[in-house]
C-alpha cells in the first residue's frame, strides 16, 4: 500500500520523566497495534516505505511508558523511557539545534557505528 493511502497519525515521542521532545514520526493502524502489544514504539516510515521498530537496527528503542491521543484523534503522544538517541543523527533528540544552526543538543551516539556507513538508517 502507497504511502498515501495509508492513514497515518503524526506521533510525537517525549520523554516521560523530562518532557522533552525526542523526535516526530507517523504510525499506521498496525504499528499502533504493535505498539501497545509490545510496549515498544513502532513507525512506519514513509521514506522507506515499510513499518519499523524504533531501535531495531542502532538498540536506541523507546520503552513506552504512556499513549495519548489528541482531541481530532490524529495525532498520538508517546510518553517514553529513551534508550540511547533518538535521532539517526546520533542526537538524544531530533530537536538539537536552533534555527540560526547553533548545536543546543546532546549527542549520545556516533551514527556510523550503528549504522554502518554515512546515511544509512
Amino acid at each position: 500500500m502507497k504511502n498515501e493511502e495509508r492513514e497515518l497519525k503524526h506521533v510525537v515521542a517525549q520523554d516521560y520523566e523530562t518532557g522533552e521532545v525526542l523526535m516526530l514520526a507517523h504510525m499506521d493502524e498496525e504499528a499502533l497495534r504493535l505498539s501497545i502489544e509490545t510496549g515498544k514504539a513502532h513507525y512506519w516510515s514513509r521514506s522507506r516505505g515499510k513499518l519499523w521498530r524504533k531501535g531495531e537496527v542502532s538498540g536506541n528503542e523507546q520503552i513506552i511508558k504512556d499513549i495519548l491521543i489528541d482531541c481530532d484523534e490524529d495525532t498520538v503522544l508517546l510518553k517514553v523511557k529513551q534508550i540511547g538517541g533518538a535521532c539517526h543523527t546520533g542526537y538524544r533528540s531530533c530537536f538539537y539545534r536552533e534555527l540560526n544552526g547553533k548545536i543546543v543538543g546532546e549527542k549520545v551516539f556516533d551514527p556510523e557505528e550503528k549504522y554502518g556507513k554515512k546515511g544509512d538508517k
